[in-house]
């Protein structure tokens, strides 16, 4: 059976980005591969060094993963911070990762431009901790969208610039996991690229936010001055709002607004209206859900503490080996 490994980050609240390009397909892996799904709570210091109240950030992600549907006796769900091998893994690879290559980083690189006072040790060696957290159980698989692809790809690399430089074959080189279908983009609500944190909370429709905020935010939703005339392409903050719809709304809803596009007689208050009634019954199941698993501290702290376990059994038997590999001899 294939290994799977994938993280998210804990920023804040999962956004239907999230789901339908991330977690969605979590729920699928899990039921035909070996996968360990895990909060990226190091990572999160590379840009937030000092976070406010990373705990319950963490207890968010890890009940909107349990919410989703994710098993914890199908998966293995953990605390990045909880397996201590995954920083022994990440200081052996920085031994062999080089400061041009790591420089070279295309998200290295940006994010550098967007907080120059903040370029530390951490954000430089993003792409280690990554290759540590998928190494660390010898992954076949690792579902990562196109903004990852390039630390994918040095993982590989160093993957094999360990096999090469303790002549063994001990690493795999983990590839992208794909479904048969095209990765799912979801666009923002600013009428700009896909949905996305760092473009504000305006951009964003949260799983867990109160219906209000949802309704708000969706009429709020960047447009345009409507089609100029007959049968008239979309423009792009028009096609968000179609692209949204057509993962929540009916197929004969979708047919009707994109026939008054087409005859110049749309409303766009009706279409955003729409979506947001569409969206709030898509995403209301999962907001009480959420809210009772975060209320459900004894079910947190059982699916953490197992999921450490298991994290951990796999990871020291990676952690024994590689030490034998280097040459990590111990005297007593």
């Amino acid at each position: 059976m294939e290994i799977v490994v994938s993280g998210i980050r804990p920023t804040g609240k999962l956004h239907i980005g999230n789901y339908f390009g991330a977690v969605r397909n979590f729920l699928k892996m899990q039921e035909n591969h070996q996968c360990y799904f895990f909060i990226a709570d190091f990572h999160s210091l590379t840009t937030h060094p000092t976070p406010t109240d990373l705990h319950s950030s963490v207890s968010i992600v890890l009940a909107e993963y349990l919410a989703f549907g994710l098993d914890p006796d199908k998966s293995v769900i953990y605390l990045q911070s909880d397996v201590p091998e995954v920083t022994e893994l990440y200081l052996y690879l920085n031994m062999n990762a080089y400061k041009g290559e790591l420089e070279r980083v295309s998200t290295f690189k940006e994010k550098a431009k967007t907080q120059p006072d903040n370029i530390n040790a951490g954000l430089l060696t993003y792409p280690t901790l990554m290759a540590a957290d998928i190494l660390i159980h010898n992954a076949d698989k690792v579902p990562v969208g196109k903004d990852q692809e390039q630390h994918l790809e040095m993982t590989r690399t160093f993957a094999n610039r360990f096999n090469r430089l303790y002549k063994t074959d001990y690493f795999k080189e983990p590839t992208a996991f794909t479904y048969n279908s095209k990765l799912i983009k979801v666009p923002g609500l600013t009428g700009t690229g896909k949905m996305s944190k760092s473009a504000g909370e305006s951009d964003c429709i949260y799983v867990g936010e109160d219906a209000d905020v949802l309704k708000k935010k969706i009429m709020r939703a960047v447009t345009d001055s409507g089609p100029q005339k007959p049968n008239s392409k979309l423009s792009q903050p028009v096609a968000n709002i179609f692209s949204l719809m057509e993962l929540v709304s009916e197929q004969n809803v979708i047919d009707s607004f994109k026939n008054a596009y087409a005859d110049c007689s749309i409303r766009y208050g009706d279409l955003k209206k729409q979506l947001a009634e569409d969206m709030e019954k898509f995403i209301s199941p999962y907001r009480e859900r959420i809210k009772d698993t975060l209320e459900n501290k004894q079910l947190l702290s059982r699916v953490a503490r197992q999921g450490a376990e298991r994290a951990r059994e796999s990871a020291s038997q990676t952690i024994k080996e590689v030490r034998e590999i280097i040459g990590f001899k111990k005297f007593y």
